[in-house]
C-alpha cells in the first residue's frame, strides 16, 4: 500500500487561489443529547474491478465495515459508490454526482465541495482516509498518509501526481489534529519529513481477512488446473509500478537459471512498467514470466496457497499487506528488508536486501530446496499473521477519532 494509490495531480493555480477567499463558516455545536457526527472521504473507493481496488481501496473498505457500533456516534460516508445493501447501521452514504475516480474532479470535491458539506452536516470531524484535507475546514480532521514514495523515490511518480502529493500532504501534516500511519516505520518517517510530533500520529495495521487461509489440497489443485499453472511458481502480488522493485526480481530469476519454477505477476498496471516488460525480453525471459494482471479478490487466497513463495522485492511499502496475507495462507515469503515489510513479515519471512539479486536469488533457491523452510511457513505464518486484525483496525481509527474530539485547540 502506498501514497502513489491516491494518483492525485496538480490543482488549477487560479481554481485554489480563489478558494482561499471563500469563508465557511463555523461548524454547528452539537449539544449533549445529540451524536458525534464524523464525516469519512472515502473517494478511493472503488466499484471497478482493477488496480485501483488493490492497496488503499482494500483499506478503506476494511475498516469502514470495523468500525465499532458505538453509542452517541454516527458516521457519513462521502463517495462516488452508491449506498449497499451491507453497509453498516451507524454509517450513511452520500455518493456525490462528480467523477471523483478522475484526479481534478475529486481535488474540486476535496477543496470545494466537502467544505460546504461539512458545514451543511454540522460535522464535529472529518477523516481524511488518503493523504488530502481541505484548505478551508470547519472542524477538527483527522488524516491517513500510507507512505512517503513520492518524497523518497520522485523519479518513480508522474509528476504533476507527485507534486499535488507532496502539496496536500505537508499541508495535513501542519492541519489535521491527528495523522494515522499504517506503520510504525512510516510513523516515523512522517516525523523525520515533516516533523509532526510522534505523539499526534497514530499506527493503525491493515488486518487479514479470514478468507486467507490453507485451502484444502484438491481445491488447490483445481485451479491450477483451472489456470493452466505449473506445481511450483513464485508469485508476486502489487501494481506494476517503479517502487516495487520488478526488475530486480527479474534478475535474481535469470541468475537462479531453472526453468522448474517460473514467476508469476498478479497486478494491474499502475505507472511507468514499461521497464519491466523490457526488462523481461532484455534477459530472455517470456518463457518464465506470466503477467495474470489484476485478479479479483476471491481468487487471491487460491492464488497464495498455490505458490511455492510469494516474492515482494519492494523497496518501500507502507505497510505490505500481501506478506501478512500469504503468510496466513501458510505460503514461505521472501522480501526486502526494507521499509515496513519486516513489520509485516516478523520471523516468518526470508530477507534480503533490496538492491541484491544474487542475495534474493539465493533466499529463492533456499525456498524452492529446503523443504524444512516450507514446513516452517506452514506452522509460523499464520501464527505472525494472526498478529493482525481488521476488527482491532477499525477499533483504534475509532480510538483515533476519541482523541482528535478531545484534544486541545490547536491544528485542525
Amino acid at each position: 500500500m502506498g501514497g502513489s494509490s491516491y494518483n492525485g495531480a496538480d490543482a488549477c493555480p487560479e481554481y485554489m487561489s480563489n478558494l482561499g477567499a471563500v469563508r465557511v463558516a463555523a461548524p454547528h455545536s452539537p449539544h449533549a443529547e445529540q451524536q458525534t457526527h464524523i464525516g469519512i472521504n472515502a473517494h478511493l473507493l472503488s466499484g471497478e474491478a482493477g488496480y485501483r481496488r488493490a492497496g488503499i481501496h482494500q483499506y478503506v473498505y476494511q475498516v469502514l465495515r470495523h468500525l465499532p457500533a458505538t453509542a452517541g456516534r454516527r458516521y457519513t460516508v462521502y463517495t462516488r459508490q452508491p449506498a449497499a445493501a451491507d453497509d453498516p447501521p451507524n454509517q450513511r452514504r452520500r455518493a456525490t454526482p462528480l467523477p471523483t475516480e478522475r484526479r481534478l474532479a475529486r481535488i474540486v470535491w476535496e477543496q470545494a465541495v466537502w467544505p460546504y458539506a461539512a458545514r451543511r452536516d454540522r460535522l464535529d470531524l472529518l477523516h481524511s482516509m488518503a493523504f488530502a484535507m481541505p484548505r478551508l475546514v470547519p472542524c477538527p480532521a483527522v488524516v491517513t498518509i500510507y507512505d512517503l514514495s513520492f518524497v523518497h523515490y520522485p523519479d518513480s511518480f508522474p509528476t504533476l501526481q507527485r507534486r499535488y502529493l507532496e502539496r496536500v500532504t505537508a499541508d495535513s501534516c501542519r492541519r489535521a489534529r491527528r495523522l494515522i500511519a499504517i506503520s510504525e516505520s512510516g510513523r516515523q518517517d512522517v516525523h523525520r519529513v515533516y516533523g509532526v510530533p510522534l505523539e499526534r500520529i497514530d499506527v493503525v495495521v491493515p488486518g487479514v481477512a479470514v478468507a486467507y487461509r490453507p485451502l484444502p489440497p484438491e481445491e488447490v489443485a483445481a485451479f491450477r488446473r483451472r489456470l493452466d499453472l505449473p506445481e511450483r511458481f513464485l508469485l508476486h502480488v502489487g501494481t506494476l509500478q517503479p517502487r516495487k522493485n520488478v526488475p530486480l526480481l527479474l534478475d535474481a530469476l535469470a541468475r537462479l537459471g531453472r526453468d522448474d519454477a517460473p514467476l508469476v505477476l498478479v497486478g494491474g498496471k499502475g505507472w511507468l512498467y514499461d521497464a519491466i516488460f523490457a526488462r523481461v525480453a532484455a534477459l530472455g525471459l517470456e518463457r518464465r514470466v506470466r503477467f495474470a494482471g489484476y485478479v479479483d479478490d476471491d481468487d487471491l487466497p487460491l492464488w497464495y496457497n498455490a505458490a511455492a513463495a510469494l516474492v515482494l522485492p519492494s523497496r518501500y511499502e507502507g505497510f505490505g499487506l500481501p506478506i501478512v496475507e500469504a503468510l496466513a495462507c501458510g505460503t514461505p515469503v521472501v522480501a526486502a528488508n526494507a521499509s515496513s515489510l519486516p513489520e509485516a513479515g516478523g520471523a516468518a519471512a526470508l530477507y534480503f536486501a533490496p538492491d541484491d539479486d544474487a542475495a534474493l536469488a539465493a533466499c529463492l533457491a533456499d525456498v524452492l530446496d529446503r523443504p524444512e523452510v516450507a514446513a516452517r511457513a506452514r506452522i509460523e505464518g499464520p501464527a505472525q499473521a494472526g498478529r493482525f486484525s481488521w476488527a482491532r483496525a477499525g477499533q483504534e481509527t475509532a480510538a483515533v477519532y476519541d482523541r482528535a474530539l478531545a484534544a486541545p485547540e490547536g491544528p485542525r
